[in-house]
């Protein structure tokens, strides 16, 4: 997909190779699920959200979890893995009430492109997404199924073939599919998150990376869930 050219105003990619040298990684954990209970969910897969933000002691990595403050120049990117058959979309919302499909990538492909085990990066590559000028809240719609959300895949294709005049339209039919789709399978909302094993032990702690390309891999949770799972992660970019 061409970020470059479908990208809002107010988030922009970060082009090339980003070499850092003692960068900080924070994590904030998750509660660890029952083995058992995950054994019995059919919608599972690995995930992390990074954002690269500066400050006084320097640039450093930090995981986000729910919502989180960051400012112009800052940047994110997004892993996923998943672990079962599942269907995952990733929506961004951005403060000129514009979307963007972020996954999956291309419809056409899911069967091709998705598949478990598999990492997907979000951009692709070494790009990551960078915070520009334009400020306001920037919100990401994360949703999984077992099954493929058809209606919302038609209206997503919908809006991204629209003229610039029926957007606005195409934009509230999405979100309130989203809504619905989160009232349709409230009953599937418990879901567990564990932070991965590296090395035998549980992470929590900050982590220096040393030298080379920031990694939001150890940033990752096991998210599991069954049927559904849906969760909104809201920036307030400043």
């Amino acid at each position: 997909m061409d970020y470059i050219k479908y990208l809002s105003r107010s988030i922009r990619l970060a082009i090339g190779i980003v070499l850092l040298s003692g960068y900080g990684l924070v994590f904030y954990g998750s509660p660890k699920a029952n083995a058992e209970q995950i054994k019995e969910k059919n919608v599972s897969f690995k995930w992390a959200f990074g954002a690269m933000v500066g400050g006084e002691s320097g640039p450093r990595v930090v995981s986000i979890t729910r919502s989180a403050t960051l400012k112009t120049g800052d940047k994110l990117k997004i892993l996923l893995q998943p672990q079962t058959s599942c269907h995952v979309y990733l929506i961004y919302h951005s403060a000129d009430d514009e979307l963007l499909r972020l996954f999956p990538y291309q419809f056409n492909r899911i069967a091709q492109d998705f598949k478990p085990s598999e990492k997907y990066y979000i951009p692709q590559g070494r790009q990551w997404f960078e915070l520009d000028e334009k400020v306001g809240k920037e919100t990401f719609y994360l949703l999984a199924s077992s099954e493929r959300l058809d209606h919302l895949e038609a209206l997503l294709s919908r809006y991204e073939a629209a003229e610039f005049p029926k957007k606005g339209e195409a934009v509230r039919e999405i979100l309130s599919e989203i809504r619905n789709l989160r009232k349709r399978n409230k009953k599937f909302t418990a879901t567990a998150e564990r932070p991965i094993s590296i090395g035998g032990s549980m992470r929590g702690i900050s982590r220096e990376k040393q030298t080379g390309f920031p990694e939001i891999d150890a940033l990752a949770v096991e998210v599991s869930a069954t049927n559904f799972y849906y969760r909104t992660y809201t920036i307030d970019h400043q």
